[in-house]
């Protein structure tokens, strides 16, 4: 049986790959960002997946398969539900820096 270690940095190897595959197959990635469903923050298209309706980041990814590999987790919506207050977090701070730009 695989330790936690062992799990993680396979995972942590299978998510990077999917970022490498993505750019491989379409270039133009590289270039494209969205709003992660978890964190909240604008992240590359590249490496992303879908899940039940979810868009999330690499970065997320990794986080989610790590969770269910290790049996953490049963599902996406446990780590949406996780991640919220990250994504408030980052709505505040989106909120803040335009006030900034509005008042300079």
């Amino acid at each position: 049986m695989k330790s936690q270690e062992e799990i993680v940095k396979e995972m942590q190897e299978v998510v990077a790959q999917m970022v490498i595959d993505d750019l491989e197959d379409d270039p133009s990635l590289a270039d494209e960002t969205f709003e992660c469903d978890c964190c909240g923050l604008e992240k590359p298209l590249a490496g992303s997946i879908e899940y039940s309706g979810y868009r999330l980041c690499n970065d997320c990814v990794l986080i989610a398969e790590t969770g269910f590999a290790l049996n953490k987790i049963k599902n996406i919506q446990e780590v949406i539900d996780a991640m919220e207050d990250k994504r408030l977090e980052q709505l505040c701070n989106f909120i803040k820096q335009e006030e900034n730009r509005k008042n300079n």
